[in-house]
């Protein structure tokens, strides 16, 4: 992938003393892991917490403190060029990631992303090919540690299954747990595919990297390319975390209408995007009571797409990053 700059002028005027926060040093495996969060949660995407909305539970303040949190234990990943000091295996650095994230936030602000991007970041360059390697290294001990994870950030919405419920004792095998769940949950999909939905280049099944390149290569600042890549992949693939609380109907209802909305005219668009977030923010019935519709899913893939890109030599945009800042945050994002 060549080098590219992201150009973050959309962000948030917050964002760079968000990234000037991160606690290990620029460019580093853990900076890029935290900076791939903050861009993700920066960024109005319908249904979705950003600086100007957040839910009952879940504010974006949560999401800065847990990308921050992650940014150390990422860097102690086992690699081939792996950091100075003892490298850890995957396991390990998934519950180190996961307890600093729950120690700083008062809920589960993290847990996808930090599943979706852990094996691409123990993975050599390019990720494509090392990354079933990476899968198929692990063992029972990283089994016990990830499933530990789990357990401490209590995933909503995975309710009781016949095996390898989180209740239970771990599995011996991540992988084959990873393979049980995979129609329940497009992260576990991903570990058991060795990540080929998420690297697909196929026009009618495009993978976010590929819906995410594709934004930016037709020249959208960072934000409104990250909002695009979003509701594109939502229109082509029902949101996971939706259809676990919401059941298929529902989840296949709001994949239609993020397609009607990018099948409108540009200037159409950003209304439409807003109607829809209300839409989401709104809810519908689960268990007796209202519950927002939050496509959580799809955030996660976003945040673990642009952890590849900056993996593979993009870079921020200087002069955006290092600008003064006194202004409010905006989250006025346009198409």
């Amino acid at each position: 992938m060549p080098s590219q700059e992201l150009n973050v002028d959309d962000l948030p005027d917050s964002f760079a003393s968000w990234l000037a926060a991160i606690p290990t040093a620029p460019e580093s495996l853990g900076w890029q892991a935290a900076a791939a969060s903050l861009l993700e949660s920066a960024t109005f995407k319908p249904g979705n917490v950003h600086p100007a909305a957040g839910f009952d539970d879940l504010q974006h303040d949560d999401f800065v403190a847990a990308a921050l949190a992650i940014a150390r234990p990422f860097n102690t990943l086992q690699q081939p060029d792996s950091h100075p000091g003892e490298p850890q295996p995957l396991g390990r650095v998934i519950l180190a990631a996961v307890t600093a994230a729950a120690t700083a936030t008062r809920s589960n602000a993290n847990l996808g992303i930090v599943l979706a991007m852990a094996p691409l970041a123990a993975a050599a360059l390019p990720l494509e090919e090392h990354l079933p390697q990476v899968l198929a290294s692990l063992d029972r001990s990283d089994a016990e540690t990830i499933w530990r994870a789990i357990a401490i950030a209590q995933p909503g919405g995975l309710g009781r299954v016949a095996e390898h419920d989180l209740a239970g004792p771990p599995p011996e095998n991540i992988l084959e747990a990873m393979r049980l769940a995979r129609e329940r949950d497009a992260i576990a999909r991903l570990w058991s595919d060795d990540y080929a939905p998420f690297f697909s280049r196929d026009a009618r099944e495009p993978g976010m990297v590929m819906l995410l390149e594709d934004a930016l290569a037709a020249g959208l600042p960072a934000a409104a390319a990250i909002q695009r890549a979003f509701l594109d992949h939502l229109a082509l693939h029902t949101d996971s975390l939706i259809r676990r609380r919401h059941g298929e109907a529902v989840a296949a209802e709001v994949s239609r209408e993020a397609a009607a909305i990018r099948q409108r005219p540009p200037q159409d668009q950003p209304a439409a995007i807003g109607r829809f977030d209300a839409r989401l923010r709104a809810g519908s019935l689960h268990n007796g009571r209202l519950r927002p519709i939050n496509p959580g899913t799809t955030a996660d893939l976003v945040a673990a797409a642009l952890f590849v890109l900056l993996r593979g030599g993009w870079s921020l945009d200087g002069s955006a990053v290092a600008r003064n800042l006194h202004a409010t945050p905006s989250d006025v994002i346009a198409i």
